[in-house]
This record gives structure tokens, C-alpha cells and sequence, in this order.
């Protein structure tokens, strides 16, 4: 019998096809009601404010590199919840809640792509499980960070985030370009991982106008979407393969770069990845910089980043060992206490 032309020539490398959820049966078993909903706009609007000079406050995105624990990670905003309200006077502080994990080659893709940790790829549990996490943050009184990595993603979680980011692997896609002229919240765009901060740059002038690209609705049928453009993307300093990006010459290279794209003169530093050559140890010293350069009147930095988890450095994910409770199976990340110093030595500066 011979097949039908269709069969002989698609999908000839698929192994299985699982059917995905719809956004809107994961938003109506898990809803955003009133309270939280006007709290994702608060956060959106803070943020804002704080790109645009409105507020003086610094803006401190803060968290594990990638969420695979939610019981520690819940654990871990209960703790930041309680600095955040302590140190409001002076901080925005943000969660960082990262779920999906761009790899370089390959390894454990985040906690929506492989919730059991054992490449089993059930998606549709983790992000139940995501979405979930993301309440119960919210619910603590703290504004969330993602990065959006796939887009499709962000149509069963976006209605929680008050800040985002495009990532480094992924600033120079036009797709995710798109997608962040149609996100609702502020964007920040991180510099290649070569160091270039030109194409950072560009991203953030594409994703300002109106895109015009398929997608999915809330009941998961295939769609055209109509953006509007985003106004409150803005440039992350992430180091690149020359080094620290975060040094004051540094930082008014890359104002200069904003200003002659027409853009606000504003940016994030992050003090993780190349900036700290990937050294837990050496993020408060990132930030002992930084802090001085905003004392010393440099404006243009308007947030920080910082990866944080309860127990200091990171663990291979191995199935014949239990994980160390409150520590990274990606990046290496501060511990608590000295997490604690550096919000408070930000905050007194």
C-alpha cells in the first residue's frame, strides 16, 4: 500500500506528538484573580517608572538562574519577601523566577521543558507547575522576572510577570524581537555572548515598533498577532567573550551606543555571567563597582541582576545522587547570607 504523500514526507524525524494544553485551561484552573492582577500591574508600573527616571529606587532582579526546585524556591521568596518590604525605601526588588533554560549544546532545558528532571519532557505539567510557582509568588507580595524563551510560553504565563528579558543566545532573533513589541511588561535585552552590545541595541529599536507574525490565541488556535511595539525595553550589560562589560567606561560606551539609536540612556547590569567569569564569589564585587558608579553620579544604571539561591554554588544534575536541597543545577549562585549583604549594602548606598 503505498502512503499518502503527506505521510512519506513530514515529520520523518518526530517521535511522538503529545497534545499541549490550551493557555485558557491552564488560566482557568489556575486564574490570576482581582488582587494578584492589580499587583502585576503595580510591579509593571514600578519598573517603569524606575527606566524612566520617575523613581529613584534601584532595580534589583534577583533569584535562582533557573527554578527546578519549587518547594525551595518558595522557601527562597518567603526569605526575599521579607528583605524586599524592608528595604522598599531604596530597592525594587524583583524575583527572578526563571523557567526555561537556553543551552549553549545541551543539558536540562528548565523546569517547563523537563518538570521530573529525568528528560521526560512533560510540558504540560510543568507548566502547571510553573504557573503555580508564580501565584504563590505573587502572593508573597513580590514582583516576578521570567525570561521568555519560547514563544509560545509566555501566552500561559505572561499575565504574572512584571519584568522580562530576552536573552543573550536569542537577542538577535527576529522572532523574539516580536514577541517582546507584543509583551505587556518592561524587556530587558542582554548583550550576545560575544560582547557585542550593538545588536542588544538594535533589538531593543525593533521591538519599540509594531510586528506583524503567527502565533497562538488563548485557546491555542493558530493566529495572527498585531503588536503594538514596546517603549520599555532596555539594554542588559551581561559581559561577553572579552570580559566584564560592567566597568565605567563600559557603561558609557553602551549609553553612547543608546543615544545615538535615539534611545532612553538606561541599562541593567547583570553581575553574573561573564561579568563575574561565572564566579558566584565574584557577583558583590560587581556590585560593590556598580554601586560606586551610582554614587558617583553615573544615573544610566538604573538596575541590577543577581543570581541567588539559599546555599551557595551549583550541582550537577545526577540521577544517582540526591540534589543538594537550595542549591543551582545550572549557574553557580550566591547563598543567602551573603545575598542579604549585598541588597543591604545597595540599599545604604
Amino acid at each position: 500500500m503505498t502512503l499518502p504523500s503527506v505521510q512519506r514526507v513530514s515529520d520523518q524525524r518526530i517521535d511522538k506528538v503529545v497534545p499541549l494544553m490550551t493557555p485558557a485551561l491552564l488560566h482557568h484552573e489556575l486564574p490570576l484573580d482581582d488582587d494578584l492582577s492589580a499587583a502585576v500591574l503595580d510591579g509593571r508600573r514600578a519598573v517603569a517608572r524606575v527606566l524612566d527616571g520617575e523613581d529613584d529606587r534601584l532595580l534589583v532582579v534577583v533569584g535562582p538562574c533557573s527554578v527546578h526546585d519549587p518547594a525551595a524556591a518558595l522557601e527562597y521568596a518567603d526569605r526575599l519577601a521579607e528583605t524586599a518590604a524592608r528595604l522598599a525605601d531604596d530597592l525594587l526588588i524583583v524575583m527572578r523566577v526563571y523557567f526555561e533554560k537556553p543551552r549553549s549544546t545541551v543539558g536540562w532545558k528548565g523546569l517547563i521543558n523537563d518538570p521530573s528532571l529525568d528528560g521526560s519532557g512533560d510540558v504540560n505539567t510543568g507548566l502547571r507547575t510553573a504557573r503555580s510557582l508564580l501565584l504563590q509568588v505573587l502572593r508573597k507580595g513580590l514582583p516576578v522576572g521570567c525570561e521568555f524563551l519560547d514563544p509560545i510560553t509566555p501566552q500561559y504565563i505572561a499575565d504574572t510577570v512584571a519584568w522580562g528579558a530576552i536573552g543573550a543566545r536569542t537577542v538577535e532573533s527576529q522572532v523574539h524581537r516580536q514577541l517582546a513589541s507584543g509583551l505587556s511588561m518592561p524587556i530587558g535585552m542582554k548583550n550576545r555572548p560575544d560582547g557585542s552590545i550593538s545588536t542588544a541595541v538594535d533589538s531593543i529599536r525593533a521591538a519599540a515598533v509594531p510586528h506583524v507574525f503567527p502565533g497562538i490565541d488563548m485557546s491555542g488556535t493558530p493566529a495572527i498577532l498585531h503588536t503594538r511595539g514596546n517603549a520599555d525595553c532596555h539594554l542588559v550589560l551581561r559581559g561577553g567573550g572579552d570580559g566584564p562589560n560592567y566597568g565605567a567606561e563600559d557603561v558609557a560606551g553602551a549609553l553612547a551606543l543608546l543615544e545615538k539609536a535615539g534611545l532612553p540612556q538606561r541599562l541593567v547590569v547583570d553581575a553574573s555571567h561573564a561579568n563575574s567569569g561565572k564566579d558566584h564569589n565574584r557577583q558583590p564585587l560587581v556590585i560593590e563597582d556598580v554601586a560606586a558608579q551610582r554614587k558617583a553620579g553615573q544615573k544610566g544604571i538604573v538596575g541590577v541582576m543577581l543570581e541567588s539561591f539559599l546555599v551557595p554554588g551549583r550541582q550537577d544534575l545526577d540521577p544517582t545522587k540526591s540534589l543538594v536541597y537550595g542549591q543551582s543545577i545550572t549557574d553557580a549562585c550566591m547563598g543567602w547570607d551573603t545575598t542579604v549583604e549585598v541588597l543591604e549594602s545597595l540599599a545604604s548606598r
